[in-house]
């Protein structure tokens, strides 16, 4: 077990270098989003490609920063729900859900996104806007977010059977949930006037 927790350090350590990365790409989207809309108002020139460039930069952060999401606790749950249950029955919720949700959610997208990726390389598929970008390098977004997900689903599982198994404490036992910590902040705020 020792040696499946070295390999979900490392996982996790290149989930988080990859996300706090790509996450700066949203800074990029809104730069060209700007950009372009003060182009197009200006100069009464607009570009499909700066468009669907935005699309893809967005499409970019929203797959491939999913698996940071995931490590971390960030991905959507009830959390009202949740919270109230015991810890056991939580940590056994999130083994068969990424057991048998997550990780096999992501096998299906890659075994099924790989050939729609494929023919879009064969045929060199193009936007069908006049001016647009390609589309294979959009669609290999699928393939490499559900990889990277599958992936960070993995570590979290074995993560989770270690902290069932009292061989890690829980990653996510002091985490303080950002909107929780929000209000909290705010609750402050108004006080003190």
């Amino acid at each position: 077990m020792q040696s499946l927790l070295n390999i979900s350090r490392g996982i996790d350590a290149l989930t988080r270098w990859l996300g706090k990365r790509l996450a700066w790409l949203i800074l990029v989207a809104v730069v060209v989003s700007a950009l372009n809309a003060t182009v197009r108002k200006t100069f009464d020139i607009s570009s499909n490609s700066w468009l669907e460039l935005q699309w893809v930069l967005f499409s970019i952060v929203f797959l491939l920063c999913s698996s940071w999401t995931l490590l971390d606790n960030e991905h959507i749950r009830i959390d009202i729900v949740n919270n109230q249950l015991p810890k056991q029955v939580r940590n056994s919720i999130d083994v068969i859900g990424h057991a048998f949700f997550l990780i096999p959610l992501c096998i299906v997208m890659i075994i099924t996104g790989g050939p729609f990726f494929m023919r879009s390389v064969e045929i060199n598929e193009q936007s069908g806007n006049a001016g647009g970008l390609p589309q294979w390098p959009a669609k290999s977004l699928i393939i490499i977010g559900f990889t990277m997900l599958l992936v960070q689903g993995m570590s979290e599982l074995i993560k989770r059977i270690a902290v069932m198994r009292g061989l890690i404490p829980d990653p996510h036992a002091s985490q303080v949930n950002a909107i929780e910590a929000e209000v909290e902040h705010l609750v402050e705020v108004i006080e003190k006037r």
